[in-house]
């Protein structure tokens, strides 16, 4: 197998699972981003989140799936850093924005994982992200601030792709990473959750694909 990068040694590697269900212990990797009003999640606003489920195609290799996303009110008591929003580029009052409150993102983004996971014959969902904890940690807390109770991840495991980045690139900031796979990166169109997990998701299905196990 050809690939940008490292590749995994041949006399270790099994053939690629035939169903997502075996391939982690039963969990669904999704991958994930938030944008939020700064780096405190017990303090800080949630304004978006974008989720994409990975997939298996025709060769059993894992692939992005379809993304699901939402702009979202600030919950009440929840603050916001301007400095956050210089960076995310965020308008809070832009008419066409069409934020849902708090509870109300989360089943817009929760509804699609978990009909991948059941489809997938999978347990649950684990989050994968870029410095995955830090979207880990402002999830959890939107759900324990609005009372969610169908939360489809789990609640402290996840994939990082910075540590597979730097293990299989060298690199660990994300535009670096994707840019060292190979892949495209328009810096102004980062910092959207949308764009972000998009290349999340196809560095984390590049990278897992050179190491093919199970099935």
């Amino acid at each position: 197998m050809t690939e940008t990068g490292p590749t995994a040694p041949a006399t270790t590697a099994a053939p690629f699972p035939t169903t997502l269900a075996n391939r982690f212990r039963g969990y669904l990797p999704v991958v994930v981003d938030v944008e939020t009003g700064g780096f405190d999640w017990n303090k800080h606003a949630l304004l978006e989140i974008a989720v994409q489920p990975l997939e298996l195609d025709a060769d059993g290799r894992i692939v992005p799936g379809e993304i699901a996303s939402a702009h979202v009110v600030p919950a009440p008591g929840t603050l916001i850093d301007p400095k956050s929003l210089e960076i995310t580029g965020i308008d809070i009052d832009h008419p066409f924005r069409d934020a849902k409150p708090e509870r109300q993102a989360l089943e817009a983004v929760f509804g699609p994982v978990r009909e991948a996971v059941k489809r997938h014959g999978c347990q649950r969902a684990i989050l994968v992200g870029h410095n995955a904890h830090f979207d880990l940690n402002f999830l959890n807390a939107a759900v324990a601030r609005s009372g969610h109770k169908r939360n489809p991840f789990h609640p402290f495991s996840v994939f990082d792709t910075v540590t597979l980045a730097g293990v299989a690139y060298g690199q660990t900031v994300l535009a670096r990473a994707v840019q060292a796979a190979g892949l495209s990166w328009n810096a102004q169109e980062a910092h959207s959750a949308v764009y972000d997990t998009q290349r999340t998701a196809e560095l984390f299905c590049k990278i897992v694909n050179m190491w093919p196990r199970g099935g």
